[in-house]
């Protein structure tokens, strides 16, 4: 399993979404992204990719593909 797909499951997983709608999913755009399910989905990349986040990242991190960006900073590439 590639980067993309690891990161892929872990916001399908937390958030019971569909993958097809992972392209244009955002923070507070579906109920299960909400303070509680960003901190799982959180503790969950943090476990998956081996990372632990800044606090500045957890707050920046707002959509899917922002999450990408974010995590290139920690050298997981996707």
């Amino acid at each position: 399993m590639n980067n993309l797909d690891k990161y892929s499951k872990v916001f399908i997983k937390t958030f019971s979404v569909d993958k097809s709608k992972l392209k244009k999913l955002k923070y507070q755009s579906i109920p299960q992204w909400d303070s509680v399910g960003h901190m799982s989905m959180v503790g969950s990349l943090e476990d998956t990719f081996k990372i632990t986040l800044d606090m500045d990242d957890i707050i920046d991190f707002s959509s899917f593909e922002k999450g990408k960006k974010i995590l290139k900073k920690y050298k997981v590439k996707i």
